[in-house]
């Protein structure tokens, strides 16, 4: 090594001179790694200072066990004389998988440290591994034992893991992938972490509820994954409407706006294929009176199209991690099955097909709601032949005046026309024709 050479050139390459081993040193060596490696010489400011640095086995061993514990790589350290002084030398050389520095990121650009962030970042880690399998330096103590050991048991029930009760939590972990050469990894943190929104701001469930322009219920739902799955649902239930019928002589059946299990695939479908990368985003739900929105952040993956989505396609996910615990945990039953799934509960409950679509750099499923629903024509405050008129056009797929004044005996026609003016205000039927001869269908 001609060090002389080095001095000489302070700004080439993949070289950086440093004082001391300072948080912008460890920044160095995370830009280092993720880009194409590189050398650090501490204890030397620039050619003409070179104060040097303690290379005592106090200081190395504590620098050598930070940098693997914190960053998870092992560079060579070393130490040489130069002028009388003591100079240490770290050589990084580029790791295959993103390395971070307190949960930073960093590359080197122009001989500069930059912090990858944003769109960036999600650019950068899509030729690396996925956002759910990346590591950090968590405590373990960040992990709610009671969510992992129930989670374990819904686990072991369904014939889904084999676990024994009495083991650790580490243990479990690992036996999991959710811990990683002694590093628990993201998907750790937001499926059994006490609080995941402590690293993860946005990772969370909004679900609003629209009764008018003025008034918006909004509950922003947290935790970890099982629990945003759980009391999400809640407070989508506590949002719509629920009727009873009878089935039988002793059994009551609940009926719902939108079939529970076509709500439970597409919540969980927001959950677990979300990309969390979209850090700015939370996973959204509106709910209005004719629809319910889900959407999450991060468009289809894997080359699925819309079309393809809609019949039974190969597994295909951004969070293979957060995937497989859904199913282990028996809410995901059979992978890439969710969509048809949900389709057809809608189907069976008499329910148009769900609206897909790719929008605001993420994915949205609509549900309508059957608007012509007689509970819900009476909610809208329609009288008794307004609701006579719109069944008459579901049976008969239209109506005239003349069908309107047979089945409403007793009332002018005047008054039916302001009734069906009323129902077009509503954009509940549309008028078909001039007035002569006119007729109206459901819009």
């Amino acid at each position: 090594m001609n060090f002389s050479r080095i001095l000489q050139d302070e700004k080439q390459n993949g070289v950086e001179f440093i004082e001391s081993m300072d948080e912008n040193a460890f920044c160095t060596i995370s830009a280092f790694s993720n880009t194409d490696g590189g050398t650090l010489f501490c204890g030397v400011k620039n050619k003409k200072n070179i104060p040097g640095f303690d290379c005592s086995d106090k200081n190395i061993q504590p620098l050598t066990t930070k940098i693997i514990d914190k960053m998870g790589i092992n560079p060579t350290i070393s130490c040489f004389n130069w002028e009388e002084k003591t100079i240490l030398r770290i050589d990084v050389k580029k790791s295959p998988n993103p390395i971070s520095y307190n949960g930073r990121y960093y590359k080197r650009i122009h001989n500069k440290n930059t912090r990858i962030s944003g769109d960036q970042l999600k650019e950068f880690f899509l030729t690396g591994t996925n956002w759910d399998g990346m590591t950090n330096d968590y405590s373990i103590e960040e992990i709610d034992e009671e969510s992992l050991r129930k989670f374990t048991k819904k686990a072991v029930r369904r014939g889904r893991l084999i676990a024994d009760d009495k083991a650790e939590v580490p243990e479990i972990l690992k036996k999991l992938n959710l811990l990683v050469d002694g590093r628990l990894t993201n998907a750790a943190i937001i499926l059994f972490g006490r609080d995941p929104q402590k690293y993860f701001t946005n990772a969370m469930v909004r679900v609003l509820r629209f009764k008018d322009d003025v008034n918006i219920y909004d509950r922003r739902v947290t935790g970890n994954l099982f629990q945003q799955a759980e009391e999400a649902e809640e407070a989508i239930k506590n949002s719509i409407n629920v009727k009873f019928e009878i089935k039988g002589k002793l059994t009551r059946e609940e009926v719902w706006d939108y079939p529970l299990k076509a709500i439970r695939e597409a919540l969980i479908n927001s959950l677990v294929h979300r990309d969390y990368f979209k850090f700015q985003v939370q996973t959204q739900i509106k709910i209005f009176d004719d629809q319910i929105w889900f959407f999450n952040p991060g468009e289809l993956f894997g080359g699925l199209t819309i079309e393809k989505l809609q019949t039974p396609h190969p597994s295909s996910t951004r969070n293979p991690l957060i995937a497989e615990m859904f199913f282990k945990a028996g809410l995901v039953e059979v992978h890439g099955s969710g969509i048809p799934q949900m389709m057809k509960s809608l189907e069976n409950a008499g329910l148009p097909e769900p609206d897909f679509k790719e929008e605001f750099a993420g994915f949205s499923v609509y549900m309508l709601k059957n608007v012509y629903d007689k509970e819900y024509l009476k909610s809208l405050g329609l009288n008794r032949s307004q609701i006579q008129a719109v069944s008459h056009i579901q049976e008969h797929g239209s109506l005239t005046m003349s069908d309107f004044l047979r089945i409403s005996p007793g009332i002018n026609e005047r008054t039916l026309r302001r009734y069906l003016a009323d129902l077009v205000d509503k954009k509940l039927i549309v008028a078909i024709g001039e007035k002569k001869g006119r007729r109206y269908e459901l819009s």
